[in-house]
């Protein structure tokens, strides 16, 4: 579950612009949000369960056309290592 995060800093009367920075990024600092995003950048995500069946069908119908071949003789038998170099 992800939790909204709004971090506001009001500039003070006699704060100049570089000081409300700083206090601005210190609390995104400790809010902990930065990390958080940062983890999940790269984060590699689970396919939904139709596309990973759908993905399944094709290589199934795939590999029984590529049956199909070798038994009329048409395609020679295939190594399973022929691509590695």
């Amino acid at each position: 579950m992800q939790t909204m995060v709004n971090i506001e800093v009001v500039k003070g009367a006699n704060e100049n612009n570089l000081s409300a920075l700083r206090r601005f990024t210190k609390r995104v600092q400790s809010s902990g949000v930065l990390p958080q995003v940062r983890s999940k950048r790269y984060a590699q995500h689970l396919p939904s369960r139709n596309v990973r069946r759908v993905k399944y069908l094709n290589y199934i119908k795939k590999k029984e056309a590529v049956a199909e071949l070798i038994k009329l003789g048409k395609l020679s038998e295939i190594s399973k290592f022929t691509r590695r170099r």
